[in-house]
């Protein structure tokens, strides 16, 4: 009796030892879904959420994004005053936002501003695809548009970096009419002769790829993103044919001349900043 008391006592202490232990894995480490390796998280970000060990590129938030493009202290957001509108009362949407904010702090799926990169100064746009998966909703839209035309007014290169899952399906059909407003800034934007260089990163489909994402004058992606409209499933079922290995692979599409050129993350600040200085010198 007293030696089963006491190996329930020693199994209970084990367990919650091995709950500590889960809990500080999940806090501290990550693992890589392509070369499976355990990796400590610290070492991860000090690499610019790059595995270390097999190159692959981790999803990153907007604002760790911008600390690895915009020169220190020269992002100013534009657009903060545009915020999230639920146009078809759909049940719980902004309730659902509310939370996400609270959970990610940030307050939309993407942050637009001006800022310097390597002392250029340009119009630069940051989707997240922590909140609803970077899905373009009319706020997401609005701002794109802002960017765009502020981009215009001032005379600046524009950089967008992309990332989403598409249409925001909460908004409908107002989710859809933002393709065509950000197309149709984008073709004022041509027309005044500006830069605009579009970085496809980790995923890209959906209306923003049908979108803005594609209409950039030089097209960037970082390796191994999925870039994309609709699902391989979907495509093969509408087409009755089978799909090739890593069609929506960005080596795929570079391939097939989709895309400019695949940049590592380490080479993107200074990439981005050659290409304006090429574009500025042939004006």
């Amino acid at each position: 009796m007293v030696i089963d008391k006491v190996k329930k006592v020693n199994k209970k202490e084990e367990s919650i030892k091995n709950e500590k232990a889960s809990d500080m894995l999940i806090g501290k480490w990550v693992k890589c879904s392509e070369c499976k390796e355990i990796l400590y998280k610290e070492d991860v970000h000090n690499n610019l959420s790059v595995c270390p060990s097999c190159g692959k590129h981790f999803r990153l938030s907007a604002r760790r994004r911008i600390k690895q493009i915009a020169d220190e202290g020269t992002f100013e957001e534009i657009g903060t005053n545009i915020s999230t509108k639920n146009p078809l009362n759909f049940e719980g949407y902004l309730k659902k936002v509310e939370i996400l904010r609270e959970k990610t702090k940030i307050d939309e799926a993407v942050k637009c501003g001006i800022c310097k990169i390597n002392g250029e100064k340009a119009v630069l746009a940051i989707m997240d695809g922590n909140f609803l998966m970077g899905s373009m909703g009319s706020c997401v839209g609005e701002r794109i548009t802002l960017a765009i035309e502020t981009s215009i007014e001032k005379r600046l290169p524009l950089v967008i970096f992309c990332v989403s899952g598409g249409a925001r399906m909460q908004e409908g059909i107002i989710s859809l009419m933002q393709m065509a407003k950000t197309s149709s800034a984008l073709a004022k934007h041509n027309k005044a002769g500006l830069l605009y260089i579009s970085v496809l990163t980790d995923p890209t489909t959906g209306g923003v790829t049908a979108s803005f994402a594609s209409l950039g004058d030089i097209i960037l992606a970082e390796p191994g993103a999925l870039i994309g409209f609709a699902g391989p499933r979907v495509i093969e079922q509408t087409i009755n044919q089978k799909l090739p290995e890593g069609f929506q692979k960005s080596e795929f599409l570079l391939e097939h001349g989709f895309i400019d050129k695949i940049v590592e993350r380490k080479d993107l600040k200074d990439t981005i900043y050659k290409i304006i200085k090429l574009h500025k010198s042939s004006k």
